[in-house]
């Protein structure tokens, strides 16, 4: 029996299909002097990368298994980087497996490589800082944010860019390498309640106490301000023409803080001319210091649309 297989095999073996066969898997091409490769890796390499992604969907599978909806989809794309790499890595090592020089392959594809590096440089680093976002959590969707002076609330935060509507209702598109080369305000990742200011100047000789009175009364009067918590008025400054003052309140939405911090300025302005206190403009004293033996003449002299001040010494 064992004898009769042993023929059988070998009258396959010979057989001219099989020949063939076996010279069309055996079909080398060079690509390079150092580089050939044939029809049978090309299928080893097909092979590899096949069982290469089912092996990893069911890791992808049995790590997401038990992950909230909202966390899988951020974790599907920072897998999906990772999976990138160990294809890369299962290629190098299929290639090198089947006897194609990895080393000749990387020197041909050198001065393409660095060119293809700084090409991408700002690309990579956009898509480091999207999987730190990620993974550490820094900035949410919702959340209102502040960067270079720009601020705006997060609709939807990618591997390379993170999207974001301002109070204008415009468009923010922020590469996320922008995160680890500035500074970022988060206003709500405390929560979404925020303190904020209205500041106004009154002039000297004005009952400061009954400014802090309006000044609370203007701020608490708008439906937005929380009665929660409590209405501060600081004392900040005496100004060079005016004795300056901060009321401090509490909105739940700060960033539609514009138009509540607008509207407590009109009633400021209503409440303190009921009241008689004024709101100064910058002006200026001027000392002149005259000599016993000297007199000073100033005449006002217009140049253009700006009058001066023209001293004429006797």
């Amino acid at each position: 029996m064992t004898q009769e297989l042993e023929k059988i095999e070998k009258a396959v073996t010979e057989s001219s299909v099989w020949s063939k066969i076996k010279d069309f898997l055996n079909l080398h091409v060079e690509i390079t002097e150092k580089i050939h490769i044939s029809v049978l890796d090309v299928i080893a390499i097909i092979t590899a990368i096949f069982v290469t992604t089912l092996v990893l969907r069911v890791i992808l599978k049995l790590i997401t298994k038990k992950l909230p909806e909202e966390e899988k989809g951020k974790f599907n794309v920072v897998f999906g980087y990772f999976r990138w790499l160990v294809y890369l890595i299962i290629l190098l090592i299929t290639l090198n497996a089947v006897g194609v020089n990895v080393t000749a392959v990387f020197a041909a594809s050198a001065a393409l490589m660095i060119g293809i590096g700084l090409a991408l440089q700002t690309l990579f680093q956009d898509i480091i800082s999207g999987i730190f976002i990620l993974v550490d959590q820094t900035v949410h969707v919702g959340d209102i944010i502040e960067l270079e002076g720009k601020i705006g609330r997060v609709e939807e935060i990618k591997l390379r860019t993170t999207r974001a509507v301002t109070i204008d209702n415009k468009v923010l598109i922020i590469p996320n390498h922008l995160y680890l080369e500035n500074s970022l305000y988060n206003w709500t990742q405390n929560g979404s309640t925020t303190r904020e200011s209205v500041t106004v100047g009154v002039a000297y000789g004005s009952d400061v106490q009954l400014v802090k009175e309006l000044l609370i009364q203007a701020a608490n009067s708008h439906p937005d301000v929380m009665a929660t918590s409590e209405t501060v008025v600081r004392f900040e400054d005496f100004g060079d023409s005016s004795l300056n003052f901060r009321v401090i309140f509490t909105l739940s939405d700060s960033f539609n803080a514009n138009m509540p911090k607008s509207d407590i300025r009109f009633e400021i302005d209503r409440l303190f001319r009921e009241h008689n206190i004024s709101i100064p403009f910058p002006q200026r004293d001027i000392h002149i210091i005259q000599n016993p033996n000297q007199s000073v003449n100033l005449n006002l002299k217009s140049s253009g649309n700006t009058p001066k001040l023209e001293d004429q010494n006797q």
